[in-house]
């Protein structure tokens, strides 16, 4: 694994639930890719999630990945809660269902292949690389408007 990227996420939604973007901001070496889509109807955590997915799907191999995320949703969902999930059958300590199932498992499948370091990053707060992927995550929620 001696590709490093650096991946920046971003989720949108107006209204929640309502219409909704993600959005990726990839970096590896000089290159830059930048990804973006949105949804009719969703919510502003499905959003974050499947920006993550979608950054994780865009790379043709196996990586080191520094990822940077403001969802703490995505962040502690991934770090710490999921362990506690895949233990209780996909159930909460309440032994309700987990909320975005779906999307948990299919990023708990892309990080199988790649070595990734979860970074929090406070949301609209100066750092380029969140402000990118803040903006190509309204950008998919037009997409998602139009």
């Amino acid at each position: 694994m001696s590709v490093v990227v650096e991946i920046y996420t971003d989720g949108a939604c107006s209204g929640n639930p309502g219409p909704g973007g993600w959005g990726v901001w990839l970096k590896s070496g000089g290159a830059v890719r930048e990804l973006c889509g949105g949804e009719p109807s969703t919510t502003n955590n499905r959003m974050e999630l499947k920006a993550v997915i979608e950054a994780l799907r865009a790379l043709k191999q196996a990586c080191q990945v520094e990822l940077y995320t403001d969802s703490q949703y995505v962040q502690k969902g991934i770090q710490e809660w999921i362990h506690g999930w895949l233990r209780n059958g996909w159930k909460t300590a309440a032994r309700q269902t987990v909320k975005n199932v779906d999307l948990w498992q299919s990023l708990l499948t892309e990080t199988q292949r790649h070595h990734i370091n979860w970074h929090w990053v406070r949301g609209h707060n100066g750092n380029d690389g969140n402000e990118r992927a803040d903006r190509l995550a309204r950008e998919g929620l037009k997409q998602a408007l139009a």
